[in-house]
């Protein structure tokens, strides 16, 4: 497993492993020890599962009370996995890391407390995602921003996602600005 520190303070990209033959693969998604080493959590308060259609996607959103963490992961498919920092104090607010993360790939993304977090489908299946949380999830406690702010400039490789009503009218980044929640 390797573990790297990216730009934006915090976020962090795992690499994992993948041992494959002609019968498959296995792959170890976490260890206690290297986990400890990198400063990762080593607690998680709750697993969520989602599966998303082709040319769907999901986001920009956080969770600020409790504050949540998410450890991103694909079990099936590939998406664009997106991080945009929006704690206010950070000398990289406002901007965004992105990568393709795949059931193949041996990927996973840390994104801690104070990022928004969104992905988009890749391909032409149907990709789940497999996320852990350092913090259980507080429907009253959710926000988000939108998708496709000019302000953040993020090449999202679809022209037009399939969005939910929420995902739709998410506000600006400028309209967040006004109050940051982090």
């Amino acid at each position: 497993m390797k573990i790297t520190p990216l730009e934006l303070e915090g976020l962090k990209l795992i690499e994992l492993k993948v041992h494959g033959d002609s019968r498959g693969f296995f792959v170890e998604r976490f260890r206690l020890d290297a986990f400890t080493e990198h400063g990762l959590p080593t607690q998680f308060a709750q697993d969520n599962h989602s599966r998303s259609a082709p040319g769907v996607l999901r986001g920009l959103h956080y969770q600020t009370d409790p504050a949540q963490g998410k450890l991103i992961g694909v079990t099936r498919g590939r998406i664009w996995d997106v991080a945009v920092d929006i704690r206010a104090s950070s000398p990289t607010y406002g901007q965004h890391f992105a990568t393709e993360l795949s059931d193949m790939n041996g990927r996973l993304l840390w994104v801690p407390a104070g990022f928004a977090h969104g992905f988009c489908v890749l391909g032409e299946e149907s990709a789940d995602v497999l996320y852990k949380v350092d913090s259980l999830y507080s429907p009253r406690s959710e926000g988000g921003v939108l998708w496709n702010d000019p302000a953040f400039g993020i090449a999202w490789p679809l022209a037009h996602p399939a969005l939910s009503a929420r995902d739709q009218t998410l506000p600006s980044f400028a309209k967040y600005r006004e109050r940051p929640a982090f």
